[in-house]
């Protein structure tokens, strides 16, 4: 099954997940590949490329970074906006609603991570646009799925679908050298509870490459 992703598809699945409870992406924390890939970085701008319910933009935030959080779907950026009020986000924290496979910066980021994030373009064209919009001397941070028969019952209700994940390799064959300089690009298990209870196998991709000056 091919999936859309586009403004309809989140904004269904945004919907939702309003309302909460176990296994909700609304109430997850930060990925547990963000606190170790960026705790060596110095804080300073930073654009989270389809943030959803904002836990890592808040959590960036919340360390000093001046944080861009784009997401297509009013449905997420409302539940983000609930959460950083009521997590005490500093004012740091920019929410933009705007879709990724059109919209560009105006000037280059420090730090440029997405999690998890599927637009209405090819995944790999996705990380190549994304990439763009990092600075000189700045980082760019991928975590996404890695499709497998195993891992069921997470995000979009079913398994990653395959035409939104990338191994590591295809990621890292778009970052070219000397431009680019690949620091990690690992594969990572791991569960969550699912949204009936039960232990969700995961299969997570991470990727993290510093653009030379």
């Amino acid at each position: 099954m091919t999936h859309a992703f586009d403004e309809d598809f989140w904004q269904r699945h945004w919907s939702h997940e309003q309302a909460g409870g176990p296994g909700s992406m609304g109430g997850n924390p930060p990925n547990p590949y963000l606190a170790p890939e960026t705790s060596g970085l110095t804080p300073g701008t930073a654009l989270d490329a389809g943030c959803g319910a904002g836990a890592e933009a808040i959590w960036l935030a919340s360390r000093g970074w001046h944080v861009t959080a784009i997401d297509i779907s009013s449905q997420a950026l409302a539940r983000a906006a609930e959460r950083a009020a009521t997590s005490g986000a500093p004012e740091n924290l920019h929410w933009v609603r705007a879709d990724l496979s059109t919209w560009s910066p105006d000037t280059p980021f420090d730090l440029v991570m997405t999690h998890y994030a599927h637009p209405a373009m090819p995944q790999l064209d996705f990380y190549d646009r994304i990439s763009e919009w990092v600075a000189p001397g700045g980082t760019l941070l991928i975590v996404g799925h890695l499709h497998t028969q195993a891992a069921t019952g997470h995000g979009h209700g079913h398994h990653p679908p395959a035409e939104a994940t990338a191994t590591p390799a295809a990621i890292t064959a778009r970052l070219h050298a000397p431009q680019w300089e690949i620091v990690t690009a690992e594969e990572h298990h791991r569960t969550l509870t699912g949204h009936d209870g039960r232990q969700v196998p995961l299969h997570d991709v991470v990727v993290r490459a510093t653009r030379r000056h």
